[in-house]
C-alpha cells in the first residue's frame, strides 16, 4: 500500500482552485510576467462558479439610472449588519462595473435592454435593478470566457489533483504537495507564491446548494500554515433551494425568480413576507427571507415535503423561457414541474460563507508571505450577510487584484529551498499512505459499523440540525460532543486500495479538513452572544454594540485558539450610510 512515487514541477505562482477567482487570477498574473500553474480538485470548467446565476452586482445603471456606487456602498454594508470590511467593499462598487466591460471584451454575451444596454435585475437587499445578467447562467458564461482566456495562453493546468499540504520555510510560502487522481502519484510543486482559490465550505452541511468539491479544504490549508480565518460563524442560507425529489435536495432555486417577479406562499395560499418584510418582501435581503421560509416550516405552514410555494407561473410561459431557461429545465428534468403553469417547492438551502482567511484589502494577500487567497474562502468582504451577485463581482475583482500583486511579488523572489520541499513532500506522502490498510473501511460509531462515508455524512447531518439556520448553545455544544466523537473514530478507520482513483481515501482527506473548519464554525457560534446576519442564536436573539467585532480563529501550539479584533471604524466620507440600529 505505500506508494512512494511522486513527480516534481516548478512554476513561479500556483493557483489552487480553478473557478472564477482562479481563473481571473491566472490571467492577471500571466500577463504580468509570471509563469502560472492552476490545480483544478476537478475538470477544468466544472468548477462550483457555474451555480452562481441572477448575475453581476455594478452599478452601471443602464436600467436605473440613480444608481451609483455609493448606493451599491450602503446597500453591501449595511446587509452585511456592519460588519464588513469597508475598504474591500469600497473596491469592490467601484472596481464592479469594468469588471463587467472587461467580461463584455472577453466576449460574455450578457442579455440586452430594447435600446441595446446591458440588461439588470432585481434582486434582494438591492435598492435598484443592478444584477447584470446572461439568464439565468451568468456563472457558466464567466467560467467560459475566463477558461477561454487561459487556454489561449497556454496556462498549465492540473485536473484531478487535490493539494494536500503548503511547504513553508523561514516564513514563506516555497511549494505545495499535491495527489493526482488518475496515476495516484504525489506531486511536489515548487513555486514562489501561492493564490488559494478553492471556494467555501458549503458540503459540511447536509442540505447545501455547494458542488460535491466545496468541502473547505484551502481554508484547511490555511490554518495549517497559520493564517488568520476571520468570521467563521457566517454561514449564509439562501432561501430557495429545491426540496424534492431527495437527490437534488438543496439545489439552488436561483433568486433570479423573486427578482423577476415570483412570489412566495404557504400551504394556506398567504404571501407571508408581507408579515415579515412589507416593504421589500420576497426581495429583502436573504438573511430574512430564508429565516421567515423557515419559520412558516416549522409553524406547520409548509407544503408535502417541507418547504414553501415558490410561484412565477403569473408571469407567462414565453416571459420565464426566455429569462430563466435553466431553472425550467431543472424543475422541468429533475421533479417534472412545469413552472410555467405549477408552483415550485423551496426551502432554505446551505449557499455561501462570509467566512474565510483573512486577507490585507488591496492586495488580498495573507498573514503568509507569499500566500494569497481570493473568492468565496477569504473572509471580511461580506460582513455578517452577503447580497446575491456581490460574489461574482469579488471573484473578478479580487481574483484580478491577487494576480496582480502575487506576481509583483514572486518576480522578484528566488526559488524556495527545494530539499526543504522533498522533506515536507516525504512527511506528506507517509501520512496520506498511513490512511491505507487491508480491510473493510470500518470504526465503531455509536455501537454500529460505519464506513468513512457514514462519518462524513454524521458531521453534516449535526451541522444541519445544530449549526444551522437557528442556533442555540446547546445545540452547538451538543454539535462540539459529535464533532469530538468523529475526530476519535476516524483515527481507527483504515481505507482500502491504493491511492489512485480513491474515492474513500479523498474522503478521508476532505473530513480531516471539513473537522478542522466544522470546529471553527461552532466555536466562533458559541463565542459570538448576539444574532447579526447570517448567525442568529435564538437565545441571543438581539443585536449588541459590543459585539461589533470580528472573531478570529489561529492554529497555536497545535490547538484552535479564537480571539477577538476591534472593527475597523468607517471613515467620517462614508457619512451617507444610515447609523446602525440596536434595540
Amino acid at each position: 500500500m505505500d506508494n512512494k512515487k511522486f513527480r516534481e514541477l516548478k512554476t513561479d505562482i500556483l493557483i489552487i482552485g480553478a473557478g472564477g477567482a482562479g481563473l481571473r487570477a491566472a490571467i492577471e498574473a500571466y500577463d504580468a510576467g509570471a509563469k502560472v500553474t492552476i490545480v483544478s480538485k476537478s475538470l477544468l470548467g466544472k468548477a462550483h462558479t457555474v451555480m452562481a446565476e441572477g448575475g453581476i452586482a455594478a452599478s452601471i445603471a443602464d436600467v436605473d439610472n440613480e444608481d451609483n456606487w455609493k448606493v451599491h456602498f450602503s446597500d453591501t454594508f449595511v446587509e452585511g449588519a456592519y460588519l464588513g470590511d469597508w475598504k474591500m467593499i469600497e473596491i469592490l462598487v467601484k472596481e464592479a462595473p469594468d469588471r463587467v466591460y472587461e467580461l463584455e471584451q472577453y466576449g460574455a454575451l450578457f442579455d440586452r435592454t430594447p435600446h441595446g444596454k446591458i440588461m439588470q435585475r432585481a434582486f434582494g437587499g438591492h435598492t435598484y435593478k443592478r444584477l447584470c445578467h446572461i439568464g439565468d447562467r451568468t456563472g457558466l458564461e464567466i467560467i467560459r470566457v475566463l477558461e477561454d482566456q487561459v487556454l489561449h495562453r497556454g496556462i498549465q493546468v492540473l485536473d484531478e489533483t487535490i493539494i494536500t499540504k503548503l511547504a513553508v520555510s523561514s516564513g514563506r510560502i516555497i511549494g505545495a504537495v499535491g495527489l493526482e487522481y488518475m496515476t495516484g502519484d504525489f506531486i511536489a510543486i515548487s513555486c514562489k507564491a501561492v493564490i488559494l482559490a478553492s471556494g467555501g465550505c458549503g458540503r459540511l452541511y447536509k442540505t447545501t446548494s455547494n458542488s460535491l468539491e466545496s468541502t473547505g479544504d484551502g481554508l484547511a490549508l490555511a490554518y495549517d500554515v497559520g493564517c488568520a480565518l476571520v468570521n467563521m460563524e457566517m454561514v449564509q442560507f439562501h432561501p430557495t433551494g429545491m426540496v424534492y425529489p431527495e437527490s437534488v435536495k438543496g439545489l439552488l432555486v436561483t433568486e433570479g425568480i423573486r427578482g423577476e417577479g415570483g412570489i412566495l406562499l404557504n400551504n394556506k395560499g398567504e404571501r407571508f413576507m408581507k408579515r415579515y418584510s412589507p416593504k421589500r418582501m420576497e426581495l429583502d435581503a436573504r438573511d430574512v427571507v430564508a429565516r421567515a421560509i423557515y419559520n412558516e416550516i416549522i409553524k406547520g405552514n409548509g407544503t408535502e415535503h417541507g418547504g414553501v410555494y415558490l410561484d412565477i407561473a403569473h408571469k407567462g410561459a414565453a416571459f420565464i423561457k426566455k429569462k430563466l431557461p435553466a431553472m425550467y429545465d431543472q424543475f422541468k428534468d429533475f421533479a417534472d414541474i412545469d413552472i410555467t403553469k405549477q408552483k415550485m417547492e423551496v426551502a432554505p438551502t446551505v449557499h455561501y460563507h462570509m467566512g474565510g482567511v483573512k486577507v490585507d484589502a488591496e492586495t488580498y494577500a495573507t498573514n503568509v508571505k507569499g500566500l494569497y487567497a481570493a473568492g468565496e474562502i477569504t473572509g471580511g468582504l461580506h460582513g455578517a450577510n452577503r447580497l446575491g451577485g456581490n460574489s461574482l463581482a469579488d471573484i473578478l475583482i479580487f481574483g484580478r487584484r491577487a494576480g496582480i500583486w502575487s506576481a509583483k511579488y514572486a518576480l522578484h523572489l528566488e526559488t524556495g529551498n527545494r530539499e526543504i520541499l522533498k522533506a515536507q513532500l516525504q512527511n506528506e506522502i507517509k501520512r496520506i499512505n498511513s490512511y491505507l490498510g487491508s480491510g473493510e473501511e470500518t470504526s465503531q460509531y455509536n455501537n454500529g459499523k460505519f464506513r468513512i462515508y457514514e462519518l462524513s455524512d454524521a458531521l453534516r447531518q449535526i451541522m444541519n440540525e445544530d449549526v444551522g439556520i437557528i442556533r442555540n448553545a446547546n445545540g452547538l455544544h451538543n454539535a462540539m460532543k459529535v464533532l469530538e466523537t468523529i475526530k476519535n473514530e476516524i483515527n481507527n478507520v483504515k481505507i482500502s486500495g491504493t491511492t489512485k482513483y480513491n474515492r474513500g481515501l479523498l474522503t478521508m482527506i476532505e473530513l480531516e479538513n471539513q473537522l478542522i473548519i466544522a470546529e471553527c464554525i461552532i466555536r466562533s457560534a458559541i463565542e459570538r452572544k448576539e444574532s447579526r446576519g447570517a448567525h442568529f442564536r435564538s437565545d441571543f436573539p438581539k443585536k449588541y454594540k459590543k459585539w461589533l467585532k470580528w472573531i478570529i480563529c489561529r492554529k497555536k501550539n497545535g490547538r484552535l485558539s479564537l480571539y477577538t479584533s476591534p472593527f475597523k471604524q468607517i471613515p467620517k466620507r462614508f457619512s451617507f450610510i444610515p447609523k446602525e440600529k440596536y434595540s
